[in-house]
């Protein structure tokens, strides 16, 4: 006959006597533990550590400066749980024997074997994040070290959005709802940086916030293979804008993020690169602010560094420049060497957008002073199996980008570190 399974159980020991026999450091993480789940503690023992006085200090913890004593744990009320953990194995045994006959749960810390109750290493959703109200508890077959290091990974899943946190019921703090209850009055808005592309190179914090999300505003560009993880009733509204072509404008965009917002959803408004880099996410946030919407930017590895480092090019390079402008090239080559006035000779130049007005571009450069022959890079697809790095000059760049059929999305970057390159090639992974 195999031996019974242990009850997995969650207990509210708020108000309620909880005994602690023992004055060591594990008694000390037992009380502290219990005092968070708002339990009335008692602590039992002639001595205490120093990591209990805190708690004995400020009155969490009221303490019994002697010995463990027959009737303790039914005088002067029943306990509803009591931890023995005092280091000699015929206390806690006797602790132990008087919770049984008085029919209140024990969790003996020397023997895991003689507990009616068992402490599992636990797991729990960080509160200012996503995961909050997610506790995971791990037992482990009497194997403490192999139940916290278990619990260690579904911590690290929690922080990291790999684990499907989002709310399907309502609750009293008011966050989310889609079982029952009534609609919370407002959402919230993060405006996530997706980075350059590869699914795995958005930050922890937003990929912790995509799993969360009920709404999802994507754009073309960022990691769009992170949307195939998401469930099924996660409304996804794809706004992507290709060159000439914007079936969802900006204003538009705007609307959307603070509609589903009022409705009470949890939105993530998941861009390519940085929010705040040429990616009007500033606009966004200004929009949801003036609506009462709570935002916030979670940043992003931006295309104009990281497009580049891909193709094994650095924007600064010791010998090389110190200094880096980017600019958005979609205005014209006048605003785009106005942004370059003030900037070092040197200055690498990395130009987003810069595909379809490249020829205005490169003519534009050569007249404000860069010449001819400076090396420029044309970086397709950055961090994508379809990665390809075009090498040419300002002289050359719209007529070789024409003959090598250069196509959007793509990074131009102007400057001498280009020819680092030829000593790198590719870096991306």
């Amino acid at each position: 006959m195999t031996a019974a399974a242990a009850y997995p159980l969650s207990l509210d020991l708020r108000g309620k006597r909880a005994v602690v026999v023992g004055g060591g450091p594990v008694a000390a993480r037992r009380a502290a533990g219990l005092v968070a789940a708002g339990a009335a503690v008692e602590v039992i023992s002639p001595w205490v550590a120093e990591d209990l006085q805190d708690l004995l200090a400020d009155g969490r913890v009221a303490w019994h400066q002697r010995e463990y004593l027959v009737g303790d744990l039914v005088d002067p009320d029943p306990a509803w749980l009591v931890h023995t953990a005092t280091g000699d194995r015929d206390v806690d045994a006797a602790v132990a024997a008087h919770a049984d006959a008085a029919r209140v749960w024990c969790v003996r810390a020397d023997d895991a074997s003689a507990s009616s109750a068992w402490t599992p290493a636990v797991a729990r959703g960080p509160e200012s994040g996503p995961a909050a109200g997610v506790t995971v508890a791990v037992t482990a077959g009497g194997d403490p070290r192999r139940a916290v290091a278990v619990r260690d990974a579904v911590a690290a899943a929690l922080d990291s959005g790999t684990l499907p946190v989002r709310r399907v019921r309502h609750t009293s703090s008011g966050t989310s709802t889609r079982e029952g209850g009534s609609t919370p009055a407002v959402g919230r808005v993060a405006l996530v940086g997706g980075g350059p592309g590869a699914d795995d190179l958005i930050t922890v914090r937003g990929r912790s916030l995509l799993a969360a999300a009920d709404v999802v505003v994507a754009d073309r560009l960022g990691p769009r293979g992170l949307l195939a993880t998401l469930a099924a009733d996660v409304e996804v509204v794809d706004v992507g804008k290709t060159a000439g072509n914007h079936p969802v404008g900006q204003d538009r965009i705007n609307e959307l993020l603070v509609e589903h917002a009022l409705a009470g959803r949890n939105v993530v408004r998941l861009k390519g690169g940085d929010p705040f880099v040429l990616g009007r996410g500033g606009e966004e946030a200004l929009h949801c602010a003036a609506h009462g919407v709570p935002v916030e930017v979670v940043p992003g590895v931006t295309s104009a560094v990281s497009v580049p480092a891909a193709a094994g090019i650095p924007v600064t390079h010791r010998g090389i420049t110190a200094s880096f402008v980017v600019a958005s090239a979609h205005e014209g080559s006048e605003v785009m060497t106005a942004a370059l006035k003030d900037a070092p000779a040197d200055a690498t130049l990395v130009l987003l957008m810069g595909v379809s007005r490249l020829a205005d571009t490169a003519a534009g450069l050569v007249r404000a002073g860069r010449p001819a022959d400076t090396p420029v890079a044309l970086v397709e697809s950055g961090w994508t199996a379809a990665q390809r790095t075009t090498v040419t000059t300002l002289a050359r760049a719209a007529q070789d980008a024409e003959a090598a059929g250069v196509r959007p999305p793509a990074i131009v970057v102007v400057g001498d570190v280009v020819r680092v390159r030829e000593q790198l090639g590719d870096l991306h992974g």
